[in-house]
């Protein structure tokens, strides 16, 4: 009889999995029959945060999808907000007070897309009074989704995940960010990564957090850190994380929440150690 890991995960009905599942598959195939049509490219908060139409495109096609079944349900989706940190946390708060509310990234990694870099996802968190229960994450370069319900495990290609085993910095293949915002954000996770450098095996930087924290989960990268990122940018992939064996928090260490801007992802047993790191080069970003 096949272990319990080895059963493949099987979505039935219109559960809201299944829901996210297909509205992050129909947008991601999408977004992918379009890579190298984009047309006008926008900035948002800086010459390195880019939007093209697509994006938005996507996020109205995920939107469709899901207010089909739960009309009822709120939506926060990145290109539905206005750009910078204070309108971000102000469309959280306003968001707060619904039971149910969907959290979407459209193109975690729009950059990646526009160049034809292929490391971008779509990203779909369902969060019940706060508390995410759902998270979906699917990468359309490499056809992969990346499914965590709370409570029941996180899987790829059906089948359940777990976090990687190193014990040690110095064993461990880190992922980092390098933020839109040039001025306050991008010093802060410069210092980091001088500091991770030489500790860590190896560093990666493939602009998605979403990504970054799927193949955390799934055991491919032993930890990820990065200071200023919003709740779309997280969400999914934090449950995927937690249900897979790791540990996510802030950079100080407390529990996460949607209001987390600076994330530490980790297999769990590197997480005190890649904190320490973080706190004695004042990259917390607290």
């Amino acid at each position: 009889m096949e272990s319990n890991d080895k059963i493949p995960y099987v979505l039935t009905g219109k559960s809201y999995t299944a829901v996210a599942v297909n509205a992050a598959a129909k947008a991601g195939e999408w977004i992918r029959s379009r890579q190298g049509t984009h047309g006008q490219l926008s900035t948002k908060t800086s010459g390195q945060d880019l939007v093209t139409e697509i994006d938005k495109g996507a996020e109205q096609m995920i939107r469709r999808l899901i207010l089909t079944h739960f009309p009822d349900h709120g939506i926060l989706g990145e290109e539905s907000v206005e750009p910078g940190e204070e309108a971000s946390i102000r469309a959280l708060s306003e968001a707060r007070d619904e039971e149910y509310l969907w959290i979407i990234d459209p193109i975690d990694g729009t950059t990646n897309f526009v160049h034809g870099f292929p490391f971008y996802s779509v990203s779909i968190a369902l969060a019940h009074n706060g508390e995410v229960i759902l998270g979906v994450i699917y990468d359309p370069s490499r056809d992969e989704m990346f499914v965590a319900e709370k409570g029941k495990g996180a899987y790829v290609h059906g089948v359940r995940m777990t976090v990687s085993k190193e014990e040690r910095l110095a064993e461990g293949l880190i992922a980092v960010g390098f933020p839109a915002d040039p001025v306050v954000k991008l010093p802060i996770n410069l210092r980091g990564i001088e500091a991770l450098a030489p500790r860590a095996r190896s560093l990666r930087a493939g602009g998605s957090a979403a990504l970054h924290l799927a193949h955390v989960a799934a055991g491919r990268l032993s930890g990820y850190w990065e200071a200023g990122l919003n709740a779309w940018d997280i969400a999914a992939g934090a449950l995927l994380v937690a249900e897979s064996g790791g540990r996510v928090s802030d950079t100080l260490g407390d529990a996460y929440h949607l209001g987390v801007r600076n994330i530490v992802a980790t297999n769990g047993v590197l997480h005190a150690e890649l904190l320490t790191v973080l706190k004695e080069a004042d990259a917390t970003g607290v």
